[in-house]
């Protein structure tokens, strides 16, 4: 694995000493939002200001337990990095929170954050770029050309400013009804399955996925039965071939790939996870099963950091320790450990962060 100086040095950063990515989420805008009015209730509407304040009280908690933390540049870089120590690794989100609609409403595409780039990134001394886009291999094609192409510009400015790229790649409801019944769980399979495929490719330059869990828990024989919820569902498939799905995910990814936690409560993340880490994945980049509870106590913020200092550590040492059997990200492949791409006693002349 032959890498350049600059993404060799930070996914270092954003790894343990063993390789494995333990890193922690932060980066919600839209869904945060939504989480604290509902709090609130109608008595408030919630403020930009209640963002940041939730945000500070999660990070400056819960940042020092992780490898690395993903912020956005609105309402958590500018406030939360001093509440991170010296080791911990910084990501960027540079995606605009939200899609535009394809034609006829179907279908989503990405948009880069208004006066936000990869070099500002780059500029701020953060370890890596992360953009999430929604993906479905049956979207029109107007929608799939789109998506390909943002992936590929923003691919192509973190080569250019050799930085790490993190890909999260987001599945959503096409011909099916909606995500939360049979025929999606159903659909979900091929749906990770195929982001993973796609953008593995060498053209989009991804360095790290951010992948979904490929099928939902919720609907197996096993935990059918209000096991994470009070709700009562039929399944569709069973835990033996969700391991066989994790595996097939893992092989379909050719790069080093970690689960997130797609809102899911942390008991069943935990799972997850461990399906994960034992077909392949090299950790995870997980928030709101870790630190969504918390919510419940804004606007009391020392409340809020009480339950974080709890519960909230308890559930990621509950975490990091099913991914301390992840497989390293630097171990991926035949070719042996991850070294530069370029070694000479000119290379202080030839090296151009590409």
């Amino acid at each position: 694995m032959a890498l350049s100086a600059g993404k060799l040095i930070n996914l270092k950063q954003l790894s343990d000493a063993s390789g494995r990515f333990l890193m922690l989420a932060i980066d919600q805008r839209g869904s945060m939002e939504q989480a604290l009015q509902k709090v609130l209730g109608d008595g408030r509407k919630q403020t930009p200001e209640d963002v940041v304040a939730a945000k500070v009280a999660i990070t400056g908690v819960l940042a020092p337990h992780s490898t690395a933390t993903l912020m956005d540049p609105i309402y958590g870089f500018p406030y939360t990095l001093e509440a991170l120590p010296p080791k911990v690794g910084v990501l960027l989100a540079v995606e605009h929170s939200g899609y535009e609609a394809g034609p006829s409403g179907k279908g989503r595409k990405a948009m880069i954050l208004d006066g936000w780039s990869v070099s500002k990134v780059k500029r701020s001394g953060s370890n890596a770029v992360k953009l999430l886009i929604h993906y479905h291999p049956d979207a029109p094609e107007e929608v799939l050309k789109h998506q390909h192409d943002v992936v590929r510009q923003v691919g192509e400015a973190c080569v250019e400013e050799d930085i790490p790229f993190l890909l999260e790649t987001v599945g959503y409801a096409v011909d099916e009804p909606s995500t939360d019944g049979p025929e999606y769980a159903l659909a979900k399979p091929r749906i990770t399955i195929a982001s993973a495929t796609e953008f593995s490719k060498p053209e989009y330059r991804v360095d790290v996925l951010k992948l979904e869990f490929p099928t939902s828990l919720k609907f197996t024989e096993e935990f059918c039965n209000a096991y994470f919820d009070s709700k009562t569902r039929e399944p569709v498939y069973g835990v033996k071939e969700v391991k066989d799905i994790c595996k097939q995910l893992d092989a379909a990814s050719s790069k080093p790939w970690v689960i997130l936690s797609g809102g899911v409560d942390i008991d069943e993340f935990l799972f997850n996870l461990q399906f994960s880490v034992d077909a392949g994945a090299s950790g995870f980049l997980c928030g709101r099963a870790m630190w969504q509870q918390s919510l419940q106590f804004y606007p009391d913020t020392d409340a809020m950091v009480r339950f974080l200092e709890t519960d909230g550590v308890y559930n990621f040492n509950r975490i990091k320790a099913i991914a301390s059997n992840a497989t390293p990200w630097n171990s991926r492949g035949d070719g042996g450990a991850p070294s530069l791409d370029q070694k000479s006693l000119e290379w202080h002349k030839e090296y151009r962060g590409s």
